[in-house]
């Protein structure tokens, strides 16, 4: 799996890559310092993930996520002071978010996860994004033909729960967590999970 760091911080980009490194079936393909940067080495080099720092100069890391979500996932590397960018984030396509200070295992779960098609939500991210973003939002209106126990993968979702996660609560297999996700997601008119978990946080959980 071929992986682009994108930070404006040389240590943190060596330390994200001394971490990737341990695992076998990650490569990082490149690094950029801004995001305009990004974007030129996405079209060149094709990566499956980009793990996306926000504060960047030349161009952050919302402008360049608004151009390359549709050929890459973006994972966004994130602190928590970060609200606005994150919320931006979110809108430009983001497909996740993991905190610079996440373990190096989770580093790498979350990477191996986005590069399988699924979204990373950090929790303690999540909650404070959709927060921040309700406080000046209509309530959300879940669709009527959502299944009982699709509102509560919904829910899970807006918890920030994994599909095996999701699993273990339901007493179900991930494949049929999967079948409920993209059911979820089609009849919401999302892509993301992390879309999905704003409705689901506007709609009370």
């Amino acid at each position: 799996m071929k992986i682009l760091l994108v930070d404006d911080h040389s240590t943190v980009r060596l330390g994200i890559r001394l971490v990737l490194q341990a695992a076998e079936d990650l490569e990082v393909v490149g690094e950029a310092a801004d995001g305009a940067a990004a974007v030129s080495m996405v079209r060149a080099l094709s990566p499956d993930v980009v793990l996306m720092d926000l504060r960047m100069p030349v161009m952050d890391g919302i402008a360049a996520t608004a151009q390359i979500s549709g050929q890459t996932r973006v994972i966004v590397l994130t602190t928590f002071d970060d609200d606005d960018y994150l919320f931006g984030a979110l809108q430009a396509g983001a497909h996740g978010f993991l905190l610079k200070t996440a373990e190096p295992q989770a580093i790498i779960d979350a990477v191996r996860a986005a590069g399988r098609g699924q979204s990373v939500l950090d929790p303690q991210v999540t909650a404070r994004v959709m927060e921040r973003a309700l406080a000046a939002a209509p309530p959300a209106v879940l669709p009527e033909e959502l299944t009982a126990r699709e509102r509560e993968v919904l829910q899970g979702i807006g918890e920030g729960l994994s599909n095996p996660q999701l699993a273990q609560r339901l007493g179900i297999g991930e494949s049929t967590v999967k079948t409920h996700v993209s059911a979820v997601l089609a009849k919401l008119g999302v892509s993301t999970r992390l879309q999905a978990a704003k409705i689901a946080y506007g709609a009370g959980g």
